[in-house]
């Protein structure tokens, strides 16, 4: 491992800023550390992604500035490892000619710019002061998200159920052993794994989510477990699999049920013998993770069934908690709007509440996407309302989305085949049937922005009728 240590010996000043320097060429790694003392800046350096990781987990930055061609795990898979763990980091990359499309693609990953090589004193001096000038600002901003960050007053609540709850991650605080989350879609599992993790002794360790669901099933080996260079056609750079990304942290498994039974074996042989071994490698990695899981499958009914291991459900299963349903703590319900209407707010700052007679229509449903739909509504709500305090046919709920979805579903008549905008509404309720209501997933399915999506439906509910958008889709309200 190549680690090289500025002058400073990265002595942390108050107030100083923090860069990690990373490039595979020496002279540039030189020069960079350089003109970055000038600018009275604490400095280290790394050769390759796998000692700036180790940097990383070690040490606090407030701007990584890294090649986007870097050996081991390469430039973009080391910004998305830095963005999975550490949001407040400032990233820029440097790239040459050749590679100036992927650092367009590194910006869409969180990267603030890019500095073409090869590059004068004074454009990389420049850069540097700029993003130093807003380094106290990203502090002061880092103390107080973790000051509102108190991971168990994130669970929304007072009734019995999430009382319990919570009384259950403190009793955790001291521990590390393996932890099933088991409720339905949309009760909150993420949240309160990372409850758990934040809470423990590895808070200060990255937390990686992975949703077992959307593992690619040819690749899901690679994804977990890494690959070296070669080892498959594509592979032509080796890359760090979760488990190394979580390394002294927390593994969350989203969604474990869907692990695929003839990985099983090798994911229990991991959580075993904490060692992984990447795809095309026979080579031991040592790995310190802690496990925990999620599902809203009844994992023992699916032991019993045979598709999914005994062992390996007993290895996960060490302790089990159980998310109650929205239905059964709707006294939360008043407690939960109002922290979305916070949420959501900044973005329509100019609702400030919703009208009495809305209580009513919110209480009366069971909510069978549960917190995340609920959430889903009070967004759209805040979306198409028209002033400041939302009303009943603001808030539409699953029922309703259901008939607006399924009054899609005939076939269309030929006038509707040749008219573009039907075809667009169409496309549009099909998406959302596809993502059963969810919005944010249909806009994305759709390749449009949220806000746009929006429009479209606000356009929709304010149209008159008319012969063929009747029979496309109706009126949405």
């Amino acid at each position: 491992m190549n680690i090289d240590l500025g002058p400073s010996g990265m002595e942390v000043r108050q107030g100083k800023p923090r860069v990690l320097i990373v490039d595979d060429d020496e002279m540039t790694r030189r020069l960079c550390s350089e003109i970055a003392q000038s600018c009275e800046m604490a400095v280290a350096t790394a050769a390759t992604t796998e000692a700036a990781l180790d940097l990383l987990a070690d040490r606090q930055f407030d701007l990584v500035v890294t090649d986007i061609r870097i050996p081991e795990i390469g430039g973009m898979e080391l910004i998305r490892r830095i963005r999975a763990s550490q949001h407040d980091v400032d990233i820029i990359v440097l790239t040459g000619y050749g590679t100036i499309d992927m650092a367009v693609e590194a910006i869409y990953s969180g990267v603030v710019d890019y500095i073409t090589k090869p590059f004068t004193v004074e454009v990389f001096e420049q850069k540097l002061k700029n993003l130093a000038s807003g380094v106290e600002s990203t502090r002061s901003r880092q103390i107080g998200h973790k000051r509102v960050e108190v991971p168990i007053e994130k669970l929304i609540g007072k009734t019995p159920q999430i009382s319990q709850l919570r009384r259950q991650i403190s009793q955790m605080r001291n521990h590390e052993c393996s932890v099933l989350i088991l409720g339905e879609t949309g009760t909150g599992k993420e949240v309160v794994a990372r409850a758990i993790h934040c809470s423990g002794l590895r808070a200060r360790e990255p937390f990686v989510p992975v949703d077992c669901a959307a593992l690619t099933p040819t690749l899901v080996e690679s994804e977990l477990f890494g690959h070296e260079k070669g080892a498959f056609t594509g592979a032509d750079h080796a890359k760090m699999g979760l488990f190394e990304a979580a390394h002294k942290g927390t593994l969350f498994l989203d969604e474990i049920g869907e692990l695929p039974k003839d990985l099983q074996s090798k994911f229990l042989r991991v959580l075993e013998e904490r060692v992984v071994r990447r795809v095309g490698s026979t080579t031991p990695r040592p790995v310190d993770v802690r496990i925990i899981s999620a599902t809203n499958r009844d994992l023992a009914a699916e032991v019993r069934a045979g598709n999914f291991r005994r062992d390996l459900f007993y290895r996960l299963n060490v302790v089990n908690i159980i998310l109650p349903p929205l239905r059964e703590r709707m006294a939360d319900l008043p407690l939960l709007v109002h922290a979305f209407l916070d949420r959501f707010g900044r973005q329509w700052p100019a609702v400030t509440g919703i009208a009495p007679n809305v209580w009513r229509k919110l209480s009366g449903h069971d909510w069978p996407g549960n917190v995340r739909e609920l959430a889903n509504v009070i967004e759209r709500g805040l979306a198409l309302g028209s002033g400041p305090i939302l009303h009943e046919h603001d808030l539409v709920v699953d029922t309703e989305v259901d008939a607006e979805i399924q009054s899609t579903e005939g076939p269309a008549p030929i006038e509707d085949l040749l008219c573009l905008g039907a075809l667009e509404k169409r496309t549009i309720f099909r998406a959302l049937r596809e993502t059963k209501g969810n919005r944010p997933n249909a806009a994305r399915l759709l390749g449009i922005g949220k806000t746009t999506l929006y429009r479209k439906l606000k356009s929709y509910k304010s149209a008159p009728s008319s012969g063929s958008f009747e029979s496309v889709g109706g009126n949405i309200s």
